[in-house]
């Protein structure tokens, strides 16, 4: 039986570990970016691919020492969802921590086969009905794309990263990353059907002191969207009237 003395010392030893991470927190700075599309190319694009949104652009911070510091992810209650309805996914995009676990629940009236073929985690769930929920668990960072091999209108994305540090444009292309720690950190920028003006824009290298960081523009060419052309997961083009169940 534990003394009195002994369940003292912990608790105090756990506020002083959540003070001490709540430290850590408030130190961090706030980084800050501004994604811009390349207007100069949209008659070429239009020709081809549709012009790249400003909107829905993830960039994040991988810190370039290992074991730097990083305050955890913020705390969510609900499991991470990409929910099956009207023939669509959602959200669209999700971003989750490396080790999670995502739900796919089927509240369509009809059999779903999720799946993805891609670097992030490759998994196919099979047929299931409405009403049933199956999981994944992405256990490496990557990028995923998720389809249905019923449906070929679905496409989502499911970005697994190990750094907290990261921050999705808004509408206007402004996109702030919160709270990060003194460090040296490489850029990571992903957009659905764009791609970087300057490749090494996309890879360099910031240093995070005491003092906020802007960015500066990141600028977005059209590049060809994998949610948009796409296989089935046999590597085969969906047949017409596939999709009519």
């Amino acid at each position: 039986m534990r003394s009195p003395q002994h369940s003292m010392t912990v608790l105090c030893c756990s506020l002083l570990l959540g003070l001490a991470a709540m430290q850590l927190h408030a130190q961090g700075v706030e980084v800050t970016a501004k994604i811009v599309v390349n207007n100069t190319l949209a008659p070429v694009a239009k020709k081809h691919t549709d012009l790249p949104s400003a909107a829905n652009v993830v960039v994040w911070l991988s810190a370039l020492k290992p074991g730097s510091p990083v305050p955890p992810w913020p705390a969510r209650q609900a499991p991470y969802r990409l929910v099956q309805k009207n023939k669509m996914f959602t959200p669209h995009l999700l971003v989750i921590p490396t080790g999670t676990s995502v739900q796919f629940p089927n509240e369509d009236p009809f059999f779903h086969n999720v799946f993805s073929l891609f670097n992030g985690k490759r998994f196919d769930l099979g047929l299931y009905e409405s009403g049933t929920t199956r999981s994944v668990r992405f256990d490496r960072e990557g990028i995923s794309y998720i389809f249905c091999n019923i449906h070929p209108e679905m496409g989502a994305v499911i970005l697994a990263l190990s750094t907290p540090y990261f921050g999705t444009s808004s509408e206007t292309g402004v996109v702030a990353i919160h709270n990060v720690l003194p460090g040296s950190y490489r850029v990571n920028v992903w957009s659905e059907n764009g791609q970087t003006m300057d490749p090494a824009a996309a890879e360099q290298v910031v240093q995070i002191s005491s003092e906020p960081v802007h960015l500066g523009n990141i600028m977005l060419l059209p590049a060809t969207n994998v949610l948009a052309n796409h296989k089935n997961k046999f590597g085969e083009d969906y047949q017409p009237g596939h999709d009519s169940y």
